[in-house]
């Protein structure tokens, strides 16, 4: 599959935003974004105005961008939250939070979401008893992601782990640290995402 392989301290840069994806380098004083706060290349620092397309295109750019997603992958995620009822910006962050990778992410298993996607791929979690190894699986209310008892001792999780308490615990979900286990006590609400994303953007943008 397609993947961003260059410096994705590029891609905060780009988008102007800090969206955390070199896990707690992100948190130092190593972080690119804060030493270099301006768009990357020799014109970096020529910031146009931009248009409303311009605005909403880099706002789907960034959401994209910050859950790892290729296009195909967050059109199908976008026309899902469409279907759905309610507002469909909203369906769609938390459609893009209930994602596993992103799940192993914010209970602490791993430090960014690129690495939780990793550790999917390779079949280190359970969801209620059972092997899931798709990035993209959908958690529901109740579910239970355990890693498995022979992953216990990798390195890269145990420190992801200790370091969980940095990036906070979001209140829908429920991590027992001993038992290397998370609950999803419940979906998310669309308060209890990020403020920095303006969906409307993006549903303006793909009702065109």
């Amino acid at each position: 599959m397609a993947r961003y392989t260059e410096a994705v301290c590029r891609i905060c840069r780009r988008e102007n935003s800090k969206l955390f994806l070199k896990g707690d380098r992100c948190f130092a004083n190593k972080c690119s974004f804060e030493r270099h706060n301006q768009a990357p290349g020799q014109h970096g620092s020529r910031r146009g105005k931009l248009s409303d397309y311009g605005l909403q295109l880099r706002e789907k750019q960034k959401v994209k961008r910050s859950y790892g997603l290729l296009e195909k992958q967050f059109r199908s995620l976008f026309e899902k939250a469409e279907r759905q009822k309610g507002v469909t910006g909203s369906n769609l962050l938390i459609l893009l939070e209930r994602r596993l990778d992103n799940i192993v992410y914010r209970l602490g298993f791993a430090s960014s979401r690129s690495q939780a996607r990793q550790l999917v791929c390779h079949g280190h979690f359970l969801v209620n008893g059972r092997k899931v190894d798709i990035p993209s699986f959908l958690a529901k209310n109740g579910d239970v992601i355990a890693l498995r008892e022979k992953s216990h001792k990798i390195v890269l999780i145990q420190e992801s782990l200790e370091t969980v308490a940095r990036r906070g615990m979001p209140s829908w979900l429920e991590l027992d640290k001993a038992a290397f286990l998370g609950r999803v006590k419940d979906l998310p609400a669309r308060e209890e995402l990020s403020p920095s994303f303006n969906e409307q953007l993006i549903v303006e943008l793909y009702s065109k």
